[in-house]
């Protein structure tokens, strides 16, 4: 659509991105080599049906290159869903009050969920929820919720300190315009950039955080809260009521309400949002279904304190960066051109502290950033599970339908009429809180965030966009919300691993984005939930590629084509295939066309949207990388949990300290120091085709006559080995903790010479 000609009372506006006719064209193009290439395995696949020509090791060959086409022709489908319509939105904040009065916007409830005082730490979790404390928002309509599935007294005491640093960073930051509400993110800044307030002011804020750090930094260091900490009625009173409730009980629900809108004031005077902490009920004879879990608990928790019509969800990790983003969002849920279906508005999930070239594609833009604005076109993008503002009414059902509930306090239209502290509201939330309450309920399946899936987010929207919601993407110049990124890569992997088996566990059950959602969403948005739906099936070409061209390399063998005017076998030990190529023949053309067409396209869509050409050969890298690690262990899970096989073994988190991880990484050097399953097949990949360029260079330069055959995998071998540099420089030149351990190098060594002395027994017959 058209942006209006103008903005004025005008709450936001749409217009279609200027490559949009590009890309169709170029789809068009692109699909028509596709077909060609169809034709070229149609075309083998034929010969070797006729009698006496093929060997059973020859058609095993052709038809994996084939499989892994076909996947890569799949997934490029899928990709060009983002591509048909993107859009560009923009929103204007300043036009909101002319439209609505301030008492009249929507009340805010923001989740924060967090599971364990170690990983997750509580001062970052804390920090999180200061930055939304102090939204540009009015304070009687805004509630911060923190779910702590650990348990932990250590989160607990953490925010009650930050809820009393809140008395005095709200006002702060409200009196002075701070844009940096999260304390950790604006201290850090201080040294570097001017600021115009008085130094005492800032020294005296900055004391007080400090030491609030360090009670915090002592307490998480002993495992547990010191009494001389614990100042205060309130607080004696909170831990009194932790420690008996879990000195009864293994995990009881434990609701404390840290800041009350009704009766707590900052040191200016005025009222502070809501702050609640819930550590919800658990028992080991009923499941609890992990975030999703705690995320349906929040809903019915704060359904009966506050029931905001609007619910923001943040991971712990990821802060406000902007305390004007609830009016950007607002801009799409009020006014004239708002419509009743968006289920939730999503900002990018942005991150800080990522080094300059980005070599683990952390960013990862093109999830967060470019194919949300595609998929914008559509009918909106997925939910990631954190920076979203979602509709309340959502959660329960059809725009036009809202499904049945147990008891209505905690429907999307109940209008909570008791404070939030009164014994009718707290003994109501700790009953919906408790672990046997979803028992023989829709909360799961039809009602809330959905189980069935690790990545309870996206299957989530998948079920609403199905119902006929739709969603729309908040893309400003500032980001609205910055957060952590991995700084070893096995801490990645694993990140990913976990999302790839989610994703394809809704991939291939019964609520399949092309079989369940082609008929509901049309078949571009299905293909648009299918790219990441079968996001690990990456493995299947990318493994194959990296490996069955270089092992005929060693072999000495072709098995790219070569053109339809040798139909006849070749000579050599296994024969060259029925149809081979050139360089300067034709197919030869098609091949360079389509590996080049992809990645110039790749490459436009990420430097269009601010990315540089290192960052860029970096994600690619890791695309790389990920297809034998991640996607492929991904796959691998998936296959033998079908087959009720365990995989407990499969998980490995990094032991390497912290400190020097990160001083690696702001140096641009990868992180291996752990043994892990996933580096054996790296670095297995890396050796086999650094061995294979070596070899295959050293023939065509003894017997020039093989340079044509071989040329094709020749370039492959060399562009994995070039892309393969940090593996070798950790296996060989690095004595640091952050190498590829021994242990792993032997291994994959050794498994390198077993594929070899393999692939020579079929590549002789």
């Amino acid at each position: 659509m058209k942006p209006p000609r103008s903005t004025t009372h005008r709450l936001h506006t749409a217009e279609p991105l200027r490559r949009t006719t590009f890309n169709r064209i170029f789809a068009a193009v692109y699909a028509a080599a596709i077909l060609l290439l169809l034709s070229r395995h149609a075309l083998e696949i034929k010969s070797l049906l006729l009698p006496n020509l093929a060997s059973g090791s020859r058609f095993a060959v052709i038809f994996a290159m084939l499989i892994s086409d076909v996947v890569l022709i799949f997934m490029w489908c899928t990709e060009q869903a983002y591509r048909m319509r993107p859009i560009r939105r923009k929103e204007f904040p300043e036009n909101l009050k002319e439209m609505v009065r301030e008492d009249e916007f929507p009340a805010l409830d923001v989740f924060i969920c967090t599971a364990d005082p170690y990983k997750e730490p509580p001062l970052d979790v804390a920090n999180t929820a200061l930055s939304v404390l102090a939204y540009d928002y009015p304070a009687e309509k805004l509630a911060v919720y923190v779910s702590d599935d650990g348990g932990s007294q250590l989160t607990l005491f953490a925010f009650m300190e930050a809820a009393k640093f809140a008395a005095h960073w709200l006002p702060y930051c409200k009196k002075n315009g701070v844009l940096d509400r999260n304390p950790e993110a604006y201290f850090a800044k201080l040294g570097h950039d001017s600021h115009p307030i008085s130094s005492e002011e800032i020294k005296k804020l900055k004391t007080m955080y400090n030491n609030m750090k360090l009670r915090i930094d002592i307490a998480l260091e002993k495992g547990k809260v010191d009494e001389e900490f614990i100042k205060g009625e309130r607080e004696r009173e909170a831990f009194a009521k932790w420690t008996d409730g879990f000195t009864r009980r293994n995990h009881p629900t434990v609701i404390q309400i840290l800041l009350n809108n009704a009766e707590d004031k900052d040191i200016s005077g005025h009222s502070m949002p809501n702050l609640i902490y819930l550590s919800r009920e658990k028992s080991k004879a009923s499941p609890h279904q992990f975030k999703a879990g705690a995320q349906n608990a929040l809903l019915r928790v704060s359904a009966t304190m506050t029931n905001a019509p609007i619910i923001l969800t943040l991971d712990c990790d990821m802060y406000s960066n902007d305390p004007q983003t609830p009016l950007r969002i607002l801009c799409y849920f009020l006014g004239p051109e708002a419509q009743s279906n968006v289920a939730y508005v999503h900002c990018p999930q942005m991150f800080n502290g990522i080094n300059k070239t980005d070599i683990y594609a952390c960013e990862n833009k093109f999830i967060f950033q470019i194919n949300p604005r595609g998929y914008d076109g559509l009918l909106g993008p997925s939910y990631n599970g954190s920076c979203c503002f979602i509709r309340r009414r959502a959660f329960f059902g059809a725009p036009s339908s809202l499904e049945s509930l147990e008891i209505p306090e905690i429907g999307p239209d109940h209008i909570p009429n008791g404070p939030i502290h009164s014994k009718e509201v707290l003994a109501l939330a700790h009953h919906v809180s408790s672990c046997n309450y979803e028992n023989k309920t829709n909360w799961g399946s039809k009602i809330g965030v959905r189980y069935g899936s690790l990545v309870e987010d996206y299957f989530t929207s998948f079920r609403m966009h199905t119902q006929g919601w739709r969603t729309n993407f908040c893309y400003p110049k500032r980001a609205p919300f910055l957060g952590n990124a991995p700084i070893s890569l096995i801490g990645l992997l694993t990140q990913c691993k976990r999302w790839c088996l989610g994703l394809i566990e809704v991939g291939f059950s019964k609520y399949s984005p092309i079989i369940y959602g082609t008929p509901k969403l049309g078949i571009v948005m299905a293909l648009a939930y299918s790219y990441l739906g079968f996001w690990c099936t990456w493995s299947i070409p990318i493994t194959i590629y990296a490996f069955l061209p270089q092992l005929a390399l060693l072999n000495g063998v072709s098995i790219f084509p070569k053109g339809c005017r040798f139909p006849l076998i070749g000579e050599g030990p296994m024969g060259t295939l029925p149809i081979r190529c050139g360089v300067t023949e034709t197919w030869f053309l098609l091949y360079l066309f389509l590996v080049l067409g992809a990645y110039a396209q790749e490459y436009l869509d990420f430097s269009l949207e601010g990315g540089t050409f290192i960052r860029w050969w970096n994600y690619q890298r890791m695309w790389l990388i990920k297809g034998v690690t991640c996607y492929l262990f991904a796959l691998a899970e998936y296959l033998l949990n079908c087959l009720n096989i365990s995989t407990q073994g499969f998980n490995v988190t990094s032991k390497v300290l912290e400190d020097e991880q990160s001083k690696r990484y702001n140096e641009g050097i990868f992180e291996f120091g752990v043994p892990s399953p996933m580096f054996v097949s790296l670095t297995t990949a890396a050796l086999v085709n650094l061995v294979s360029f070596i070899v295959g260079v050293v023939q065509v330069v003894t017997d020039t006559g093989k340079f044509e055959d071989l040329f094709m995998q020749i370039v492959l071998s060399g562009f994995v080995t070039l892309n393969a540099w940090p593996i070798y420089e950790a296996m060989v030149f690095r004595s640091d903790s952050g190498r590829i351990p021994t242990k792993t190098t032997v291994v994959s060594a050794l498994l390198t010479l077993a594929f070899y002395k393999s692939a020579s027994l079929i590549f002789s017959h």
